[in-house]
């Protein structure tokens, strides 16, 4: 197997440096990551300015934009062969619901699989400081092992959270679909020290729905969470309804 990783916390974060080392059970692995943090930046794509690549060592590459550049530099200009397989992570912090729509962990998974390649994203539940990557990485490879065994379906790729507790403490992984969040929206208005003002873009603590069957629920009950995605963003029961309407 010839494996890429990329993620959005960068290619310094304590997990991609974990889901490397662990994929490399797997076969031949090729880190292509941003060269800093890109969390939030979901599905963008740097077409106004150029991407610059620096080689850290051997088989790892830091790229000065985001994992959906990361995805596309190393498929068409850094690989010699398109690789078998992408993984994105291990994300610090979950990512879960609809929030998955803000994700650049996320999104790398998405561009691959637009271009015909599996793909899958792994999260740890967590945005504190956690000793479980290792352990988490571990789940990375069970979870990808059963993949190569059996193949996604078609414009299919993975969105897997994994809980923040040592691997003897996790629940039997579970098939979840995406789950429903509330978002609170604030802007946080200030003044520096020149008197101008300035914004901060944030966000009161959001609610995720924690109804049987989401990625949420199995997550908040210690089960890992194995929820399949696609890019089709029809809203399909709609399609009768508009078609009645006389636009």
């Amino acid at each position: 197997m010839n494996i890429m990783v990329t993620n959005d916390d960068g290619i310094h974060a304590a997990g991609i440096r974990a889901l490397a080392e662990a994929m490399t059970e797997l076969g031949s692995v090729t880190v292509v990551a941003p060269d800093r943090e890109r969390s939030a930046v979901g599905h963008s794509l740097t077409v106004h300015t150029p991407l610059r690549i620096f080689e850290l060592h051997k088989g790892w590459y830091a790229v000065d934009g985001t994992p959906t550049d990361c995805v596309n530099m190393g498929i068409h200009n850094m690989l010699p062969i398109i690789p078998d397989l992408i993984v994105s992570g291990i994300n610090h912090g979950a990512n879960l619901g609809d929030g998955i729509t803000y994700s650049g962990t996320v999104a790398a998974a998405m561009e691959a699989n637009l271009m015909g390649i599996p793909a899958i994203a792994f999260s740890l539940a967590t945005f504190g400081p956690s000793e479980h990557f290792a352990e988490a990485a571990q789940i990375a490879v069970h979870v990808t092992r059963t993949v190569l065994a059996h193949g996604l379906p078609s414009d299919t790729y993975l969105n897997v959270n994994i809980p923040n507790c040592p691997r003897s403490s996790m629940l039997p992984p579970l098939i979840t679909r995406q789950g429903k969040r509330s978002f609170v929206g604030k802007i946080i208005d200030k003044t520096d020290p020149r008197g101008r003002k300035y914004f901060w873009l944030g966000g009161e603590e959001s609610h995720l729905t924690d109804e049987p069957g989401t990625d949420f629920h199995a997550i908040t009950l210690g089960h890992v969470s194995i929820t399949p995605l696609h890019i089709d963003l029809t809203n399909h029961k709609s399609l009768s309804i508009l078609s009645k309407w006389a636009f």
